[in-house]
């Protein structure tokens, strides 16, 4: 399928950008309201563009309350742990286990729309790829219904592209992306999630 031409220039921002920063920009809306009068045939790229304009692309006047990128470590030992950050009333949780190596320093990005509609979450290490094994991982979006999700066992740096995991190794639910039992392949690096907020209700 043919990308349109707002698609070709996002992606050509994408290559020249730092990855996994969160905006907020008027195209956010505009392409929420093409998503939504998309046709079955243009439904992946239309949300292509939505994922990039929405989590990758770093506006010169985003607002500092609007977006929020922090530091933390993730921790081998098997141990169950949980970061979360919040942007207003919005909140994004990711808690996980994992075994092996020594902890990595990861980034966690959350950002939320001019207009209060989308909430985005986006959790990554920035060196490309984790040397830990998950054995489970899990993202929640509170105060929104998950529009868009997906994780990855590798992200894009230097010049290497994202590697998505496979559908079957997660689940995606209304507020929630969660490892599959027995089908994660115990290889996590970033986790993306794009939720709406009760304000689009209004």
């Amino acid at each position: 399928m043919e990308m349109d031409r707002a698609t070709r220039r996002l992606l050509a921002c994408h290559s020249q950008r730092p990855p996994h920063t969160a905006t907020t920009i008027a195209a956010i809306t505009r392409l929420a309201k093409e998503k939504e009068m998309a046709t079955q045939n243009d439904f992946c790229a239309v949300h292509l563009a939505f994922l990039l304009v929405f989590v990758l692309i770093v506006p010169v006047d985003a607002s500092p309350d609007q977006t929020k990128t922090v530091e933390f470590n993730v921790k081998p030992g098997g141990v169950v742990h949980t970061f979360t950050e919040a942007i207003g009333e919005y909140e994004c949780s990711f808690t996980y286990a994992s075994q092996g190596g020594t902890n990595e320093q990861w980034l966690m990005s959350v950002g939320l729309s001019d207009d209060d509609r989308l909430f985005s979450c986006s959790v990554w290490r920035p060196q490309g790829k984790s040397y830990l094994f998950f054995t489970q991982f899990k993202a929640e979006l509170k105060g929104t219904k998950i529009e868009y999700a997906n994780a990855y066992s590798q992200t894009a740096v230097a010049g290497q592209s994202d590697v998505p995991l496979k559908p079957e190794e997660f689940t995606v639910g209304d507020s929630t992306v969660t490892h599959r039992d027995g089908k994660f392949s115990a290889q996590l690096s970033k986790l993306t999630a794009i939720g709406r907020t009760r304000h689009d209700e209004l």
